[in-house]
């Protein structure tokens, strides 16, 4: 892998002529995803952010594919300055560190998810590319919720699944992949939360960690910011703000069609969110146990909260619901990522 010394060798042959550098190039670690790529902001004037992504783990060309199409369409990503697909370089437009979450409270949230969704509606009414995009299509989605038993049951908390268990999450899992095929389909980002949106100005918001994005269901998005992993809002709050934008998309994305009762919306809403929630216990399972981020344990608690919040909710989930509460939760009220959530609850 490339080292920071030829990261910055690189940069100073590819600066853009309205940036100036220092006689010493400083390359500053920041913070990244969940991926392969690590990120340096560069005290150049004005700074720009530099990026080694391995292309052996990483589809660069796909990243400046969607990012020239999102800039296209209005939404703000970065400005991609300079590429090396062969080193697995980039050099990006910085949006600064203005991360949402630190800034959202209740009497913030209302104006900057009102910024976000209509960021959203932006990436929604751009007409997908086929090129750009790949179709999240039953394949993918079935497969995103098979790192759930993979990972988290069979993984984390070392539960060897059982015939009849597999066949019940796979029932379950097929189900809510009908459910996300049948709705309108748009762009989605895939990982549209407060971890990933910057607020750069009072009407303007940035939007990061986008590589994989395709083509899929309407809520998808809207789900990753209204149930963050990161951040919980009251259910009614959610509930009021998840049906006046769908109501919105639905009209928008399907004029000749009649608008669905409020309850439809809601489902798709609900067990997409649910879809998303399987994927990500598994996803942060994996994070700690084969990439050694443990940091992402810490989140599980509140995923788990929403997957249970829909499985006790809607009758087709039942079985899966008691399964869950009867056999997984007394194997995770022993993890210690849980008790540590449980004692910072208490105190």
């Amino acid at each position: 892998m490339p080292d920071l010394t030829t990261l910055c060798a690189w940069v100073k042959t590819c600066l853009p002529s309205n940036v100036t550098a220092p006689k010493g190039l400083v390359a500053t670690p920041i913070a990244g995803d969940a991926g392969f790529r690590t990120y340096y902001r560069l005290n150049t004037s004005p700074s720009l952010v530099a990026v080694i992504a391995p292309p052996e783990h990483e589809n660069n060309p796909g990243f400046v594919q969607i990012d020239l199409f999102l800039r296209k369409s209005g939404v703000h990503v970065p400005e991609i300055h300079a590429v090396d697909f062969l080193q697995g370089f980039l050099l990006l437009e910085d949006l600064g560190d203005g991360l949402l979450l630190p800034r959202l409270n209740s009497a913030s949230m209302p104006q900057l998810y009102d910024l976000a969704e209509r960021v959203l509606a932006m990436m929604q009414a751009a007409p997908p590319d086929e090129a750009v995009f790949p179709g999240y299509d039953r394949q993918r989605l079935e497969q995103e919720m098979a790192l759930f038993p993979e990972w988290f049951v069979e993984g984390l908390l070392d539960h060897r699944l059982a015939a009849d268990e597999r066949q019940m999450i796979e029932s379950m899992c097929q189900r809510l992949a009908d459910s996300a095929l049948m709705q309108p389909q748009v762009v989605v980002h895939r990982d549209f939360h407060s971890r990933n949106l910057l607020w750069i100005a009072d009407d303007d918001l940035g939007v990061v960690d986008f590589q994989d994005a395709v083509v899929g269901p309407f809520t998808y998005d809207l789900v990753s910011l209204l149930k963050d992993c990161y951040i919980r809002w009251p259910a009614e709050q959610v509930r009021e703000r998840a049906l006046m934008f769908l109501r919105r998309s639905y009209g928008r994305l399907c004029a000749d069609s009649a608008l669905p009762m409020d309850g439809q919306l809601l489902a798709w809403f609900d067990w997409m969110g649910l879809q998303r929630h399987l994927k990500v216990l598994g996803i942060f399972a994996r994070l700690s146990l084969r990439d050694g981020k443990h940091r992402y344990l810490q989140d599980l608690p509140l995923v788990l909260r929403y997957t249970l919040e829909v499985t006790s909710t809607y009758d087709e989930f039942n079985p899966f619901d008691e399964w869950f509460r009867g056999r997984l939760m007394p194997l995770i009220v022993q993890q210690p990522w849980y008790q540590a959530w449980q004692q910072a609850g208490d105190e």
